[in-house]
């Protein structure tokens, strides 16, 4: 089984057909590169075209890059991977200590709960310890 991936900007779509089993991220990385040189190349005719197949020459650079990412074991696509799960890392990492500080700024309150607390017993001993004085 299958699945689509697809990229709009501005109007022209880009779109790939991979297995489910092929990376995610690889296949947008595929679609960004595609995107960006299509851009460079073809971006000040796009609004233009008048006819289908009007960039049929592009075909090359889409051929080449697609033999650059169909192996998912390459060098280079596993560094992708990885840049990825390293994003992912940092980001979890950063959640974590929000949720420690989060952590921490409870343990204060819950201190100065504490705290307010046993002064408030205190001053209403010393209330009642004044009103028997009266």
């Amino acid at each position: 089984m299958g699945r689509d991936n697809y990229v709009i900007e501005g109007r022209v779509c880009y779109l790939t057909l991979c297995d489910r089993s092929y990376p995610k991220k690889l296949a947008f990385q595929y679609l960004e590169d595609l995107k960006n040189e299509f851009e460079k190349v073809n971006g000040n005719q796009i609004e233009t075209a008048a006819r289908p197949y009007a960039f049929i020459k592009f075909d090359t650079f889409i051929q080449k890059t697609k033999k650059l990412y169909s192996d998912t074991h390459t060098q280079r696509n596993l560094a992708k991977l990885n840049d990825e799960l390293y994003e992912v890392h940092q980001i979890m990492t950063r959640n974590v200590q929000e949720v420690l500080g989060v952590g921490e700024k409870l343990d204060q309150v819950s201190e100065m709960s504490s705290r307010l607390t046993h002064e408030s017993r205190i001053y209403a001993e010393k209330a009642k310890d004044l009103n028997r004085q009266v």
